[in-house]
């Protein structure tokens, strides 16, 4: 090959991957998508349940785009809301972050942390993801207190470590949720995992990073349906391919949506909303929340 042909391929294999980056940093990780899922694990009782799931949202200053957006997920008529961790991107978003999920009057929000919710975000070296998941690096100490009082003022219940029923239009959801295993604050000791003695619609667990320890617990306790975050569903994909990294123990092809895991549990996975102010890109990997239409089991 000639010199004037290498010169040529270089000049397009830059021009080719300074295009991608621009698309990454500058349009796809603001182009938002509300995506819709039918899950077939509602019990005996008719009807549906609509599950708005937010994850992710690593919230900055100035993010009104962002916000605006959850607002209009939050005004699509969901019958419950979970949120499985990661609200904060930065320390002084606290505030903005409970008015942006203040729920509408009446309709139940379940909550669980992420390791984002009490440090905030430092530079990693992205190579190291490809060894396995990230060690959780402590940044600046959040006040994770402050975030919780204002997410709990605005209609949250936080189920770190916590089962809960909660009453739905679809009959009544047996919730539970532990913390992030990512941190190792998962605590399932600490929770009641009998079975539940009255009719119950669904059995919902959350967990904000989906390591298969945290997943085989819901599977062995008979729920149906498990919401969670934390893999930014690879975040940089490849077409064709799907993601390089999730950051946790769950084989990549679960990285986002729907899946099933164990003998009879179904997995939700968002791919969130945000990213880390160290890292603001995303390619091949919208950022996303999802409407869950929650349907009779087959």
């Amino acid at each position: 090959m000639s010199r004037s042909a290498w010169t040529r391929g270089l000049f397009g294999l830059a021009a080719t991957g300074s295009a991608a980056l621009a698309w990454a940093t500058l349009w796809e990780r603001q182009w938002f998508a509300l995506r819709h899922t039918t899950v077939p694990a509602l019990g005996s009782a008719p009807g549906m349940l609509r599950v708005l799931h937010l994850s992710d949202l690593h919230l900055l200053p100035g993010q009104d785009r962002k916000v605006a957006f959850v607002r209009s997920c939050l005004e699509a008529a969901p019958d419950l809301v979970v949120l499985t961790g990661d609200v904060l991107g930065h320390p002084d978003v606290i505030d903005d972050a409970a008015a942006a999920l203040t729920l509408p009057a009446g309709v139940p929000g379940l909550l669980v942390l992420g390791s984002n919710d009490f440090f905030g975000p430092t530079f990693k070296n992205p190579l190291r993801y490809f060894s396995g998941p990230s060690r959780v690096n402590r940044g600046r100490r959040l006040d994770t207190g402050a975030l919780v009082r204002g997410l709990q003022g605005a209609g949250w219940t936080l189920m770190d470590n916590r089962r809960e029923p909660v009453t739905t239009p679809a009959g009544v959801v047996d919730a539970a949720g532990l913390g992030d295993p990512h941190m190792r604050r998962d605590r399932a000791a600490a929770v009641d995992w009998s079975k539940p003695e009255e009719d119950i619609a669904l059995r919902l667990g959350l967990v904000h990073a989906p390591y298969l320890r945290a997943l085989d617990r819901f599977d062995r306790s008979g729920f149906d349906l498990v919401l969670a975050g934390h893999t930014h569903g690879g975040q940089v994909r490849v077409p064709w391919l799907g993601p390089l990294v999730v950051n946790c123990d769950l084989p990549l092809s679960q990285a986002r949506g729907l899946s099933r895991h164990g003998v009879g549990l179904w997995l939700h996975v968002s791919a969130g909303l945000g990213h880390s102010r160290f890292a603001p890109l995303r390619f091949a990997c919208r950022p996303e929340a999802t409407m869950l239409d929650v349907v009779a089991a087959a």
